[in-house]
């Protein structure tokens, strides 16, 4: 098994949407990329402490490579939204893409690459890609949120 750690806004639609992906184990909603130690949902919505919402995914190599992961993350998303994503906005909102190993840096950079080459969106992409830091697994009232609601998209019902 594998790790990758995707931000792309509000972090349950992106939990849902990797939970469908044939091959991936688990995803869990937390918190990487700031500065405080064991963040709280309240923490990181002041946009203070330098995290984003992310997901960790956990999944087989073997049955998803990682430039699908990567194919998933844009497409739900839009990537050329600095630090918001339709009405939230915020540094913890941001596109980022943390990377854990040299070889899903250089994936997630070639990917990006060739997204621009193609213009596949209208303005420049400005997910970031950064090392992966400590993961802070999010409150268990966030976790799998779409499944506990009933709700197929954010803001719908």
């Amino acid at each position: 098994m594998a790790k990758a750690t995707f931000g792309a806004g509000c972090f349950w639609g992106v939990e849902s949407a990797f939970r469908q992906v044939k091959g991936v184990a688990d995803a869990a909603v937390g918190y990487m990329g700031g500065t405080l130690a064991n963040p709280t949902y309240q923490d990181v919505c002041t946009d203070r402490t330098g995290h984003a919402e992310v997901v960790q995914v956990d999944y087989d190599p073997a049955q998803v490579p990682y430039d699908e992961l990567l194919r998933v993350f844009f497409e739900i998303h839009d990537p050329t939204q600095l630090n918001r994503q339709g009405p939230d906005y915020g540094k913890q909102y941001r596109s980022v893409i943390f990377f854990h190993d040299a070889q899903q840096e250089a994936a997630a950079r070639a990917f990006v690459e060739s997204l621009e080459k193609a213009k596949r969106f209208p303005r420049k992409i400005v997910t970031q890609i950064a090392p992966a830091t400590e993961f802070y697994r999010g409150e268990e009232y966030h976790q799998r949120y779409f499944e506990k609601h009933g709700i197929n998209a954010c803001g719908t019902h």
